[in-house]
């Protein structure tokens, strides 16, 4: 792999790394040796987001207390620099016209369901810390049962539990709207309404992403909006749901980005995620949206061993291959990665038994435009991940349907 030197590396995520410095002005941007997942896990435990996976290394964010930790280890500290040398050269646009805010976020989604009454329902699932509303949309073209619960088999998609995720939300919300223009016209999307309960959540975390665009700066903001007590300010919600918490790939430290909280479910966005899920027992599968890194994720995050259960196991990368072939992302178990704990996945197929997934979208890595890659990019990301959504709709009366391949009832894919 050609080398590419630290300094250009730095300059190219000057935009990803000085806005998310510390309080204090201080910071780290740092490339740790790594061959490997222990290695990486191992980096992780220390409390530094690792943001970019290289065969012999990770760069990543690592505020003051836990850029010390990483010193006083034995992990081998290629570079680093302080994130206030390069405060002079940062120019972010004004705005990114075609990404919603949380207003115009809530109007799309209003404007949708005025459009379309008998089949969709917009509906709040809970408040953030700030008191912004969650957001859901509910398509299903026949009533549900007088608890609230549909016959049908559900699927349910979420975008934005990390702010500075932008392209995370705009998948979500083109797919509520394809789903819509398509219905009555195209046969195999007209099944898929009428016979299935489907939810779109496209933005998990509004409060993080306002502070995130507050500026007409992006400030990088991953987490959401708990003050900490210092200067710190957040919790990452993907690291603070209750299975396994605490077990490792997470963070103690309120300076750390991957942060997971007091305890397990302590935030009112992962309790609102918490009490929807569980309420809706015919949930069959869930696909959560996060960038970047062009990856198919499936359980477990929180340990090295594969899925106990056989037919599970066969399932989930029945169905990740697939998808990867439609996308080209890299199918895999999330703990290929590294260790991270707490996270929605390993929540909901561990605690609930449903097929979970993350998809890491394009941008592949920060060089091609990391987590702010312009508007440009999100006609092709939804076109190359289209196919992947439609299919875990599909699938979400059986998932274990993938394994068998006499099942033809797929085809209409391909």
């Amino acid at each position: 792999m050609k080398r590419i030197s630290f300094s250009i590396i730095l300059f190219l995520l000057t935009p990803f790394v000085f806005a998310h410095q510390s309080g204090d002005g201080t910071g780290h941007f740092v490339r740790i040796a790594a061959k490997d997942k222990f290695e990486r896990s191992k980096i992780a435990d220390l409390g530094m987001s690792i943001e970019a996976v290289r065969s012999d290394s990770v760069f990543g964010i690592a505020s003051e207390s836990v850029y010390q930790r990483i010193l006083k280890s034995d992990v081998k500290v290629l570079e680093a620099s302080s994130l206030k040398e390069f405060s002079n050269i940062l120019d972010f646009p004004a705005e990114d016209a075609r990404f919603h805010n949380y207003a115009e976020m809530t109007s799309a989604l209003d404007e949708i369901v005025a459009q379309n009454p008998k089949m969709l329902k917009k509906f709040s699932i809970g408040k953030t810390l700030q008191n912004r509303e969650i957001w859901a949309v509910q398509i299903n073209t026949t009533p549900t049962t007088g608890n609230g619960i549909s016959v049908k088999p559900g699927a349910v998609y979420m975008g934005n539990h990390h702010a500075r995720e932008h392209v995370s939300a705009e998948i979500p919300l083109m797919f509520l709207q394809y789903l819509v223009s398509n219905y009555g016209k195209d046969a195999e999307i007209t099944r898929l309404v009428d016979t299935r309960d489907i939810y779109i959540i496209p933005m998990v975390n509004p409060d993080g992403v306002e502070y995130d665009i507050s500026t007409g700066r992006y400030k990088m903001q991953r987490k959401n909006m708990r003050p900490n007590g210092t200067s710190q300010v957040g919790v990452d919600l993907n690291r603070n749901y209750g299975y396994m918490w605490n077990h490792g790939g997470a963070s103690s430290d309120p300076s750390s980005e991957i942060y997971m909280g007091p305890n397990a479910f302590s935030e009112p966005e992962t309790q609102a995620i918490k009490k929807f899920v569980e309420s809706k027992p015919n949930l069959k599968v869930l696909l959560t949206f996060h960038t970047f890194s062009e990856l198919i994720l499936y359980p477990w995050g929180h340990k090295y061993e594969a899925i106990e259960k056989t037919d599970d196991k066969s399932a989930f990368v029945a169905m990740a291959n697939k998808m990867a072939s439609w996308n080209g992302y890299t199918p895999e178990q999330s703990s290929e990665l590294y260790i991270a704990s707490g996270d929605t996945c390993d929540w909901a197929y561990g605690a609930l038994g449903i097929f979970a997934f993350t998809f890491e979208l394009s941008p592949r890595d920060q060089w091609s435009g990391g987590f702010y890659p312009g508007a440009d990019v999100l006609d092709k990301v939804f076109s190359d991940n289209i196919k992947p959504a439609l299919y875990l709709l599909d699938l979400a009366d059986n998932p274990h349907r993938s394994t068998n391949k006499a099942d033809s009832s797929l085809d209409w894919l391909n």
